[in-house]
């Protein structure tokens, strides 16, 4: 489909990210269109490698997918666009050219997920207790496990149990991506 579009010219189709390095190296895109589910690595890890060594390629994510968690991963990993196959196949041509003039193309149901997802009131979605926030805030300032157990009158013991309380909450494997997640949704 996309080879026949006059003002396109595609360089390679590959089944995996496997080599996307050494592809990246060998080959020069504007743009790529990255499946999330492929072998070896998947693609939303591939386009953070993609992004690495090449910051300013667009990359489109082709989809089956439609969860929030991948969608906001693929964007957090430097994809410019998330399309799900089942509707968008037929207007990747025209996704390719909107993200090649700065745009960033969606399904309409993609779309429709980022916005509920900013309209939440974020405290609610995640339950979090006025302790877990008031830790948070200390870990968002910087403050170590010591810091926040002599400022908060806990132990460190109890410090990282209320972390662990807070990073199933909010999804996230560790402090770093704790405070990422509080930051840009204004958490606290």
């Amino acid at each position: 489909m996309l080879e026949s579009e006059p003002d396109f010219l595609v360089i390679g189709d590959y089944g995996s990210a496997l080599e996307i390095e050494t592809i990246l190296t060998q080959k020069d895109a504007d743009v790529i269109v990255m499946d999330i589910d492929m072998p070896g690595i998947n693609g939303i890890e591939a386009v953070r490698r993609v992004k690495e060594i090449r910051p300013l390629i667009d990359i489109i994510m082709l989809t089956v997918f439609e969860d929030t968690e991948r969608l906001f991963a693929s964007f957090c990993a430097g994809a410019s666009g998330y399309l799900l196959k089942m509707h968008s196949l037929a207007k990747l041509p025209e996704s390719i050219r909107d993200v090649m003039l700065g745009g960033a193309p969606m399904s309409p149901a993609v779309a429709r997920k980022m916005i509920a997802h900013f309209q939440q009131v974020p405290q609610e979605k995640y339950g979090l207790s006025s302790r877990e926030k008031e830790i948070l805030q200390w870990l968002v300032k910087g403050y170590s496990y010591k810091m926040i157990a002599g400022s908060a009158s806990i132990s460190q013991e109890t410090v990282k149990t209320h972390l662990k309380k807070v990073y199933k909450k909010l999804h996230v494997n560790c402090a770093t991506e704790a405070v990422a997640k509080v930051l840009k949704e204004r958490l606290v």
